[in-house]
């Protein structure tokens, strides 16, 4: 029977299980402090790097569009699985058995979630094809691989199958293994028969296949390439859309490409699944290729997030083939350029040749110098459109120079720029249009380009402090709106944001991120203070109160900032896992030492200035006649306040 996941398996998993590992799958981090990783947040678009990672307190969060919280919110999100199914995926990654509540077992099989169930099956099926690849039936499959120059070792690498030419094989196989055909019919693996209702058939059969894979590395759709003449069908057929299958969405070799890609800070984009294969087994190990479409807006955002892309450098090259069909390729590449802050570049070899075709005929060595003599996109697009206008003639020169500059006043590195702008004079020919004019309508079109970027233009993305305001609760001069946009729920408390000029505000926002990221780093006496001390800032306050609530209950460093986060109003929420990973101004641990004492001791001083304070009004209050011991008592408490604050300021 299946039950509820116990709770300490839950917070076992949580607290095994590394949240910059599980990140990395899907966001290229760098370091951002002791303890601190930033990147490209893979909730929204963005350019400049907002999303950080503390991995010691198992949190994340995004200033820039307030998505936080931990490994199994991570998970959740991204992969659209219920919390019992992201906690058994992050269970079954570590090897840890979870136990159940009621005597449970975990889920049924009817219970499985219906992505998972997908998945499976095309695990199972990728198997299937990988083991058909090496039977005596396949010798038509596996030639195909080797005149390409791929031996077993490369088919196995990127596990390459053969689907038989019979009609349901695969359907046998894995209705044999437990899957209905109402599962089966969503993977796309299959077709309906025309003629007799009810009855499906492999869609792919007698063809060469390839697993085509997430970024995670499940597999969620396949390529098939014809092998045999008879077979009526394209040469290349895909898995059609599903659930799991968005050809928008996926590149071929992401999987094993995005260490590399994120390494070099270099991504390459071919156009077919052999081309992966020979740039991949030539050293070029960044190469992707789209699934028979473009390379599109939802392709750019995976590939930015691996480049981090965030105007520092890194690359994209773009290789197509030589003819009409690939120039046309280029261009639409060179529409969606904008959209990155990396440079953009086309790789063309001069006899048309594809990657796959110059390993083949040329080896390794070719495929690598097609990648390094890249040119910049840019110059592609300007003479690939210089086709037409009539060059020979004056008309013709003005109006390309029209259609040229302002691609050319695009360029972003200033020097290069100058250098294209000279390049251009001379690519149109100086009878008619000369330097100078060139320069000027440059310049021009820079000029009308720097008024407001066009649609899909280079234009920054707020940082964390533009978009503060919108972290869930209200600024100050707020509009009554939540960060989502929607309306202010009546029934949640209501907050406004901390000015952020106010010193004393400043100094509950510094405690408060001390002791969300350095529980341990605070002695009995530190606590102490912490837990005495007056919050007088109402969303501080709150947290305050959630915080010692947490320490009360004992909670262990797996769970503190979760604990917290639980314990405050959901509008908070965001705001716990913002100071849960805000950097803290330490360069190494001694430091960090030294910081988290100082705050800390800040706050103490502020307790003690606050009971002086009373004390003394108290003291004036007075008339030491009336109450001589309670008068005495109260300037022996002053003295010792007064030593406390000494001994702090020496400490």
């Amino acid at each position: 029977m299946a039950g509820l996941i116990k709770r300490e398996d839950i917070d076992e998993v949580r607290q095994r299980t590394d949240i910059k590992e599980v990140v990395e799958a899907y966001v290229t981090l760098k370091s951002a402090g002791i303890g601190s990783w930033k990147g490209l947040c893979p909730f929204h678009d963005e350019r400049s790097p907002s999303f950080h990672v503390r991995p010691q307190m198992g949190s994340y969060h995004c200033f820039g569009c307030g998505e936080g919280g931990d490994v199994i919110s991570f998970v959740q999100k991204l992969d659209h699985t219920s919390f019992s199914e992201t906690v058994e995926k992050l269970a079954a990654r570590i090897g840890f058995e979870l136990h159940y509540e009621d005597g449970g077992t975990g889920p049924r099989r009817e219970d499985v979630g219906k992505r998972q169930r997908l998945l499976d099956a095309h695990k199972i099926a990728a198997e299937f094809f990988r083991d058909q690849l090496l039977t005596q039936g396949a010798g038509t499959a596996r030639q195909f691989l080797q005149e390409r120059g791929f031996d077993r070792a490369a088919a196995e690498q990127f596990g390459v199958g053969y689907a038989p030419q019979g009609w349901d094989t695969l359907l046998t196989h894995l209705t044999g293994r437990g899957f209905t055909l109402d599962e089966l019919k969503l993977t796309g693996m299959f077709s309906a028969s025309s003629s007799n209702a009810g009855r499906f058939y492999d869609r792919f059969r007698g063809r060469l296949v390839w697993p085509i894979r997430d970024i995670t590395g499940d597999t969620v759709g396949f390529g098939a390439r014809k092998l045999y003449e008879d077979d009526q069908g394209p040469k290349y057929l895909n898995t059609p859309e599903t659930s799991l299958y968005k050809k928008s969405q996926v590149l071929y070799g992401i999987d094993l490409a995005k260490r590399e890609i994120a390494k070099n800070r270099q991504l390459v984009v071919v156009e077919g699944y052999t081309d992966v294969m020979a740039c991949h087994l030539a050293g070029v190990g960044t190469a992707v290729a789209t699934c028979g479409t473009a390379f599109g807006t939802d392709h750019i955002k995976i590939a930015r997030r691996l480049l981090s892309d965030d105007g520092t450098g890194g690359e994209v090259i773009f290789t197509f083939d030589g003819d009409a069909a690939g120039q046309k390729a280029a261009l639409r590449a060179f529409e969606e350029d904008q959209r990155f802050n990396s440079q953009t570049y086309v790789a063309v070899e001069a006899s048309g040749a594809d990657p796959c075709e110059l390993r083949q005929t040329r080896g390794d060595d070719a495929v690598r110098e097609l990648i390094a003599d890249r040119r910049p996109l840019f110059e592609f697009a300007i003479k690939a459109s210089f086709a037409n206008f009539d060059l020979s003639s004056g008309e013709g020169q003005v109006k390309a120079l029209r259609h040229a500059a302002p691609i050319v006043a695009q360029i972003r590195d200033v020097s290069l720029r100058s250098t294209y702008t000279r390049e251009l004079s001379r690519w149109l020919g100086m009878q008619y249009v000369g330097e100078d004019q060139v320069a000027r309508a440059v310049a021009a079109a820079a000029r009308r380009g720097s008024g407001s970027a066009p649609s899909g233009g280079r234009q920054q993305a707020q940082g964390p402090q533009d978009q503060r305001g919108q972290q869930g609760y209200q600024d100050q001069q707020g509009s009554g709106q939540q960060g989502t946009g929607e309306p202010t729920d009546s029934s949640e408390p209501f907050f406004e944001r901390p000015d952020p000029r106010d010193p004393m505000a400043r100094m509950e926002r510094e405690a408060l991120e001390v002791v969300l990221q350095q529980p341990t780093a605070l002695t009995a006496a530190q606590w102490e203070s912490f837990s005495t001390s007056r919050f007088t800032v109402p969303v501080y306050e709150a947290l305050h109160n959630a915080v010692l609530a947490a320490g009360a209950a004992g909670t262990e460093l797996s769970r503190w900032v979760e604990s917290v986060r639980e314990g405050v109003p959901d509008v908070l929420r965001p705001l716990v896992s913002e100071l849960a990973v805000r950097p803290l101004p330490a360069k190494d641990a001694d430091a960090m030492v030294v910081y988290c004492r100082d705050i800390l001791n800040r706050l103490t001083e502020l307790r003690i200035t606050q009971q002086k304070a009373e004390k003394l009004g108290q003291l004036q209050r007075m008339d030491p006649t009336t109450d001589p011991v309670l008068y005495n008592q109260l300037q022996r408490d002053l003295m010792e306040l007064e030593m406390q604050r000494r001994l702090l300021r020496e400490d």
